[in-house]
């Protein structure tokens, strides 16, 4: 009773009277009666920043789907395309615009504005003022309040009130600022919060500048995929991390993420590949031309050469991290001792394979995995600078603060990869210092650890087991956000067999489309609510052949369709993104996206088909949300101050 009392004495420091605990309890009940707020989830971005930048700007056609409501024939095609375009990339188009309209800008100007408004207003109904009025620009709070007040009521007294501010605004020359404020507002409303369900990083050149982009988005999480691991382990010192997030880069010739996004010196790796790989043509290395068809020859060489040179370089340090973390059980995954350096084969489950590349010059076949000098010093230059890069680590406290190893939100569960099972269908464990884990409680150990590798003191083993440990989420057999037998690295680069270079997905892949499967991972992880789903990144769905990313009767959404360009030709489309509003579930499937130049000048949205996933009976509200929780907590607080004011026992 002291204890409660304590707290309503504190609570009391914030509403000091019965009319603030009263009008605040009216305000919450308000709220929980408002229709829940747009959800977006995105996952395995790739550095495709630009295809997910217009998925942000169109809100996956929710904006689109507005204009349409708020207009329908009202106005032609054309003229809501340039208007939803308008919206998407407004200083880009306002540009176009002024050279179009010439001397009649003044009467476009007046025109779009109240367009603008009556757009902003529709979308701004589900909220209350109060978080409406945070969302809005300082410069233009009061004028876009009175606009947006005065649109839903549309009075016909007050019809004049309205033209003369949209008129003052074009006389006085801030209707471009004015008309961006406004596209971003409604962009602001239409989505409530994103969720990304993994992987940022590889392949694509624009992972920086995506979380540029987050960086200033109103609300947004990531549950980490295996690819940002690599980069969150390399940030933080692991070198077998930054062996790999760099053999990758230059696998696609993306040296713009690296020297561009975060400063990373590669000279020192650039002269050690010249000199130990000079004579050497690096055929097998020579990098994936998606993003790098603008390289000549002279520099796909020093590319092929840098590639070999760190991948090499990654193959000794894993061997390593396997030697000094037995309790990992990766023993067969050192592979430079199964070289035969004479002949040129290597053998495998008893089968000498013969290899595609036979200049191992660096390689001591007594001691393989010892890094020569050279290779030591190059090492520690490139982890210095991954380590010293000040953007990174401003990118990687991003992905700390707003992101997880998994995430249950509104009764959905979500997570990258796979929660690691059994032939049997019971969840798999993970030795970790000594202990098994499984399940729920797996992954919030790979949390805790995510965290270590990073926040831990330098002089610490915890650190430097946590950043080996890093390293095993990207490749390891029982790593939620991996589960293969093996990363088959190796085998892909110097085998031509088709057998060796095949990874073995863990059971989970198998039994994931099972709904009573999906039921108890859900239970595992406290998942309240129904419906209640699975979300799941990184597994790549093959709609080209006829595969479905709605599994388990419903439960299961797997929704990493192929934004990264290399995967498109397999999964036969540009992604899905998923939209979970008020009146429930919707999924879209994309089309590549050209670029952000025809989308300007030619209006050329994504073109998307959307599918409607679970339409909800009766529409959810906030009340029917976590934060609805959170609020009704608040309320029954406020209700025991009440309480306590009228019976005298605070004053």
């Amino acid at each position: 009773m002291k204890r409660d009392l304590k707290f309503l004495q504190l609570l009391a420091k914030s509403f000091p009277s019965i009319q603030a605990a009263s009008t605040e309890i009216i305000n919450l009940e308000a709220i929980l009666n408002l229709p829940k707020g747009t959800e977006h989830y995105v996952t395995d971005l790739h550095g495709e920043h630009e295809a997910f930048e217009h998925v942000l700007r169109n809100a996956s056609g929710v904006i689109k789907r507005k204009v349409e409501e708020v207009f329908g024939h009202n106005l032609m095609q054309s003229e809501k395309q340039d208007l939803c375009t308008l919206i998407y990339y407004p200083v880009d188009k306002l540009k176009i615009i002024r050279q179009q309209q010439g001397k009649h800008i003044n009467e476009w100007f007046k025109v779009t504005l109240m367009r603008l408004v009556q757009i902003c207003s529709y979308v701004s109904t589900k909220y209350t003022r109060s978080k409406v009025r945070k969302s809005l620009p300082k410069e233009y709070e009061y004028i876009i309040q009175e606009l947006l007040h005065e649109a839903k009521n549309a009075e016909a007294n007050k019809h004049d009130y309205i033209v003369a501010i949209i008129e003052t605004i074009t006389s006085t020359g801030v209707a471009d600022r004015f008309i961006i404020a406004l596209c971003n507002l409604i962009k602001r409303l239409t989505i409530d919060s994103l969720h990304i369900v993994g992987d940022i990083y590889d392949r694509g050149p624009g992972a920086h500048i995506i979380l540029d982009t987050l960086s200033t988005y109103h609300s947004w999480d990531i549950q980490w995929g295996n690819h940002d691991l690599a980069w969150m382990g390399a940030a933080a010192g692991s070198q077998a991390c930054v062996a790999n997030v760099l053999r990758i880069c230059l696998r696609y010739a993306n040296l713009k993420t690296l020297e561009e996004g975060y400063g990373i010196n590669l000279m020192p790796l650039v002269t050690f590949a010249m000199e130990a790989y000079g004579d050497d043509n690096c055929t097998i290395f020579r990098p994936k031309t998606t993003y790098g068809e603008h390289l000549n020859q002279r520099q796909v060489r020093l590319i092929a050469q840098m590639h070999k040179a760190i991948t090499i370089i990654q193959f000794k340090l894993e061997g390593q991290i396997i030697d000094r973390r037995p309790e990992f059980d990766m023993k067969e995954r050192k592979l430079l001792e199964k070289i035969n350096y004479s002949k040129g084969t290597i053998t495998l489950d008893g089968r000498e394979l013969v290899l595609k590349d036979d200049d191992f010059q660096t390689i001591n076949p007594d001691n393989p995995y010892a890094l020569t000098p050279e290779e030591k010093e190059v090492i520690d230059k490139l982890t210095h600078s991954f380590v010293s890069s000040k953007r990174l680590a401003g990118h990687m406290q991003l992905l700390y603060s707003h992101g997880a190893a998994y995430l249950v939100r509104n009764s959905n569960l979500l997570y990258h990869g796979s929660v690691p099972l059994n032939e049997d269908g019971t969840f798999k464990k993970l030795r970790i210092q000594g202990k098994d884990y499984a399940g729920k409680a797996l992954f919030d150990k790979v949390d805790q650890l995510v965290r270590q590798a990073y926040f831990e003191d330098e002089k610490l083993s915890a650190k430097h087991f946590a950043q080996d440990f890093i390293w095993y989420l990207w490749c390891g057999p029982v790593s939620p956000q991996f589960d293969k037998d093996k990363m088959a690295t190796f085998e892909r680069y110097y085998l031509t067999d088709k057998e060796a270079q095949k990874e073995v997905k863990g059971w989970y892949n198998v039994l994931k489309d099972k709904k009573e499967i999906c039921e108890m991972i859900l239970d595992e992880f406290n998942v309240k609510g129904e419906p209640r789903h699975i979300i799941n990144g990184h597994i790549p769905v093959k709609q080209s052949k006829g595969e479905s990313p709605i599994k388990a009767e419903g439960k299961l959404l797997v929704i990493d369709g192929g934004f990264s360009k290399p995967y498109q030709a397999e999964t036969g489309i540009a992604g899905y993104t998923l939209i979970y509003n008020s009146y429930g579930l919707k999924l879209v499937q994309h089309e590549p996206f050209e670029s952000r130049q025809k989308a300007v000048e030619e209006g050329k949205d994504i073109i998307s088909e959307t599918k409607v996933v679970e339409f909800l009976d009766k529409r959810k509200l906030v009340r029917d949300t976590d934060i609805g929780e959170e609020l009704q907590l608040q309320i029954n607080d406020l209700k025991q101050l009440l309480v306590a004011y009228r019976s005298g026992l605070i004053r």
